[in-house]
């Protein structure tokens, strides 16, 4: 885990933390420097709770929206900005009655701390991409409704709407010759779900799961991939449609997983589990080539270079004819640099490699890397943003159970800060969610 990138002491108060494990929260950074920048990082940090309408006065009717318990968070925001917010949290330095509020305040008036990432620093990108380690079993149970997997869920009371629209095109020469300069996408939006309770949310998310499906054409006989594998929920679902499942992954204990909740379905003898030795494996590592591949939220932790490797081996995987249908949470037109910024904590901490792209991009990297297209988007941001809310409550019902399974309060505050700040900027619209279906350029002749 990162570290100050400084000298730094080990207040009172974060005397339990344990700073082998948690070394950028445990030790404060401190030197002449950073003490003379913390007041004009405390100064620069009231007037954007100001400006957000964030309260910090307890004397207040109803109290303080946001409260700083200890003084070491100035000294973070100034060593390392967003990520010193975020590690301030994680410390127990400052609380918020409102979490996401209180982000979403921080994220729209434009706070920009003054602090650095801390490149190099073990866990930060610059440490390495993606590398195939996959949230562990044991946390997606804490805090998904199904119990498997922790991806972003389709609520039955989003109706959707649907249209053709004509995108760029962004093959090489598109316009001169055979390659046309647009094509035409049918682009389907979901309306904001209502009336949804934490006991929607395992229902929610299998229906996800059978959108996808049905995106990819899944059907009985079909030969299908999920790649890499998104913790059990899909290949079950494919399962029960009577296809043949394989799921990759370059994560051991993620395969153990799934094979133990695949050994309790009546379902499971149809999937197969494999673990790669390659997180994004080529023809040489896996030979296999399938109906229909299927993903849910991997394209934005892999990196730009992971990105393009990934879509080519997904172009290896599909047979001719084949369908691949790929859920991703992009960002939109009106995602900012501080948007960005914040977002370090996440790539810190969890997904070194991580990286919102746009829809637009998407379809650019699908064009410029392989021979496949996309043929359609289906959006669901407003049932993200409730899917986040929602495991926010379960994750906190389930603080307890968190603590006997090991995960102690520095990692509880982090998953509690992260989905808070996810949920922030699908609130702002700075992010969407949506499914994707591409198949190849050129159609099968017969």
């Amino acid at each position: 885990m990162p570290g100050p990138a400084s000298g730094g002491y080990t207040p009172a108060h974060l005397a339990h933390i344990d700073a082998s494990r948690w070394p950028g929260v445990a030790i404060v950074p401190d030197n002449r420097i950073l003490r003379h920048r913390a007041a004009a990082a405390e100064s620069r940090f009231a007037a954007a709770c100001a400006t957000a309408g964030i309260g910090l006065d307890p004397e207040v009717p109803g109290g303080a929206d946001l409260t700083v318990e200890n003084e070491e968070l100035f000294l973070r925001l100034a060593d390392s900005g967003w990520l010193g917010l975020a590690e301030g949290y994680m410390a127990g330095e400052w609380r918020s009655r409102d979490l996401v509020t209180s982000l979403a305040g921080l994220l729209e008036c434009g706070f920009a701390p003054r602090g650095r990432f801390r490149p190099g620093s073990p866990g930060t990108a610059a440490a390495g991409g993606y590398a195939g380690g996959e949230l562990p079993g044991d946390l997606v149970r804490l805090y998904s409704g199904d119990g498997m997997s922790a991806f972003g869920a389709r609520f039955a009371s989003g109706v959707p709407t649907t249209v053709r629209t004509s995108v760029p095109s962004f093959v090489r020469g598109a316009g001169r010759g055979s390659e046309p300069s647009s094509h035409f996408v049918d682009i389907t939006t979901l309306a904001p779900p209502v009336a949804v309770e934490r006991v929607d949310l395992g229902p929610a998310q299998r229906r996800a799961a059978e959108a996808l499906l049905d995106a990819a054409r899944v059907r009985t006989g079909t030969d299908l991939v999920e790649f890499p594998c998104g913790g059990g929920t899909v290949a079950l679902a494919a399962a029960r449609r009577g296809a043949t499942v394989d799921c990759l992954t370059a994560d051991p204990e993620l395969a153990g997983s799934v094979r133990e909740l695949l050994d309790r379905g009546s379902d499971g003898g149809r999937v197969h589990v494999a673990v790669t030795e390659n997180p994004l494996p080529t023809r040489l590592d896996w030979a296999g080539t399938y109906d229909a591949l299927v993903s849910v939220e991997k394209l934005e932790v892999l990196g730009a270079a992971g990105r393009a490797d990934y879509l080519r081996a997904v172009e290896q995987m599909l047979a001719p004819g084949g369908y691949a249908a790929l859920q991703s949470v992009v960002a939109t037109d009106d995602m900012r640099r501080v948007g960005r910024d914040a977002l370090t904590v996440s790539r810190a901490y969890i997904w070194p490699a991580l990286e919102h792209i746009s829809t637009e991009d998407l379809h650019r990297a699908v064009d410029s890397s392989t021979e496949l297209r996309i043929v359609a988007e289906a959006h669901f941001a407003s049932h993200y943003e409730t899917t986040l809310r929602l495991q926010r409550e379960i994750f906190a019902a389930n603080e307890r159970s968190a603590a006997a399974d090991g995960f102690d309060i520095v990692f509880r505050r982090l998953w509690d800060y992260q989905l808070a700040l996810m949920e922030a900027m699908f609130r702002l619209g700075w992010l969407d969610a949506v499914q994707v279906t591409a198949t190849s350029r050129r159609p099968l002749r017969h």
